[in-house]
């Protein structure tokens, strides 16, 4: 079988890593994707991949800028090998209350996690048309479902993102590719989680909080679907969250 490539926009030291490691493992040539200020971070997750036997590439690029995900996708397409996989997973999580919410944060909070996904659904579009075959997945949040008390910029952006992944999937389809949306509803595994969100963390001796090798264990899973029974959308939880 010819190499594939899976491209992971939004890969940091927790979920988006964690995908990368997945799809790296098997075989996969993994690229991963963050703004250029974090390249050197970037840099040593695809050094750990490759210290596992893996093979990774790092980029730096914003999301949100038209040209730099166009030449992205054509430097990979053209130096590494065709994408097989490519999974959307930037957040943009932020609480504000609405008259303290400036237009600013929730337009760049729209372009993190809306209109970068838009962006990155075209481009995976055109490359695999052609081929009739290839996974797109974008990650989502419980506020891909519902708006909360803050989360204005957030909710708005993510049920836009979700209205995006059903409109390719529906699209896509039919011409041989799986478009998938993931809801992520409860704390995960991170740094972030630790520092701000203490008693939330104490819970994953509990697995009360979502580990991100599971997560990813999960988009391995999608990505190998036969499409006699593809699955759109797909939540993720811990047992013990309400929902």
């Amino acid at each position: 079988m010819s190499k594939k490539s899976c491209l992971v926009v939004g890969a940091g030291d927790a979920t988006g890593g964690a995908i990368a490691k997945r799809f790296a493992k098997e075989g996969f040539e993994t690229c991963i994707v963050r703004r250029a200020r974090h390249l050197e971070a970037l840099q040593g997750l695809a050094d750990e991949i490759g210290a596992e036997g893996g093979s990774a590439h790092a980029f730096g690029a914003d999301a949100r800028e038209e040209e730099e995900i166009v030449d992205l996708f054509s430097k990979i397409e053209k130096d590494i090998a065709p994408l097989g996989v490519v999974v959307f997973n930037i957040g943009g999580n932020v609480n504000f209350p609405i008259t303290e919410m400036t237009t600013r944060v929730y337009r760049k909070v729209w372009e993190m996690s809306s209109y970068a996904g838009f962006l990155t659904g075209r481009e995976a579009a055109k490359v695999m048309i052609p081929r009739k075959e290839g996974t797109i997945i974008f990650t989502g949040a419980t506020a891909s479902m519902r708006g909360g008390p803050g989360y204005s910029a957030f909710a708005g952006a993510k049920h836009s993102l979700r209205a995006l992944a059903q409109s390719l999937a529906r699209e896509l389809g039919p011409q041989g590719i799986h478009v998938a949306h993931t809801i992520i509803d409860g704390a995960i595994d991170t740094q972030f989680v630790a520092e701000r969100f203490p008693e939330r963390y104490a819970l994953k001796e509990k697995d009360g909080i979502l580990r991100p090798e599971e997560i990813a264990e999960n988009y391995w899973h999608l990505h190998n679907q036969q499409r006699s029974a593809w699955t759109f959308e797909l939540d993720l939880r811990p047992w013990m969250e309400k929902w």
